[in-house]
């Protein structure tokens, strides 16, 4: 149960500011994030079994995050890769509203999109009309459509904002924000098809659970002056640290 948060135009000299868990089994094979050895103009992970990725940035100044949508069926047969909208995005030059408008929602199963280019954001989702441009603002993203009220979006949301409030953004206070460990209320919980205890821990910003769990948070900001950092930092199955990568360019000029 993956968790983006965005600020978007909202602190003066930070216009992009992202803050990302990405949750997922553990035995999935996965890339750290680093420059693509393929593609040296993307920065991310990557995921190994289908080759996409969840979350990225492109050296001349554009990012993309996509999460799964929560589906009570299995994935049919034959769709493509939802990290795929991630590198499409990515390494194409079309604007963030004309590629979410070009996106055949037949060809994947359920996702949600984010995508900008350093100034405008857009979002896509196939199992919302909502879609579009974003204006200026705060954004939780999960596993079910753009700013539902699930408690831990709502909660890191408010979080967010305190920290833009008290000007303290900055890689720390994501971080902290991200390791939030707190479950959800008991209201909130889905045990259609899991145990009480594991949907119970995944209503939590970030999940431990010995298969299934938080791998990674991501901390993205774009400056005013087009200077973009990257880090992202590992964890294990027992949700300790296992290792970051720090990365920062400037997309005016790629260096």
């Amino acid at each position: 149960m993956c968790l983006i948060l965005v600020a978007h135009k909202v602190v003066d000299e930070l216009p992009l500011v992202i803050a990302a868990n990405r949750d997922e089994f553990h035995a999935r094979p996965t890339q750290k994030a680093g420059w693509w050895a393929d593609d040296r103009n993307l920065l991310g992970g990557r995921d190994l079994q289908a080759g996409g990725s969840w979350l990225a940035v492109h050296r001349e100044g554009r990012f993309a995050a996509v999460t799964n949508y929560r589906d009570a069926d299995a994935i049919p047969r034959g769709k493509r890769s939802r990290g795929f909208l991630v590198t499409e995005f990515l390494q194409g030059n079309a604007s963030p509203l004309d590629f979410v408008e070009s996106i055949d929602d037949s060809d994947y199963a359920g996702f949600n999109l984010l995508v900008t280019d350093g100034d405008s954001l857009a979002y896509r989702s196939n199992r919302s009309s909502e879609r579009g441009e974003l204006s200026p603002g705060i954004y939780g993203l999960g596993n079910v459509t753009l700013d539902t009220p699930w408690e831990k979006v709502e909660r890191s949301k408010a979080r967010l904002r305190s920290l833009i409030a008290a000007a303290s953004v900055n890689e720390t206070s994501l971080l902290n924000l991200l390791a939030d460990r707190k479950k959800g209320p008991v209201d909130e919980v889905q045990s259609d098809r899991l145990p009480f205890a594991t949907a119970h821990a995944i209503t939590a910003p970030f999940i431990v659970l010995p298969e299934y769990g938080t791998r990674c948070s991501t901390v993205v900001t774009a400056s005013n002056t087009g200077q973009w950092t990257f880090l992202e930092r590992r964890f294990s199955a027992s949700g300790e640290p296992g290792g970051e990568s720090r990365y920062s360019f400037n997309a005016v000029d790629g260096q």
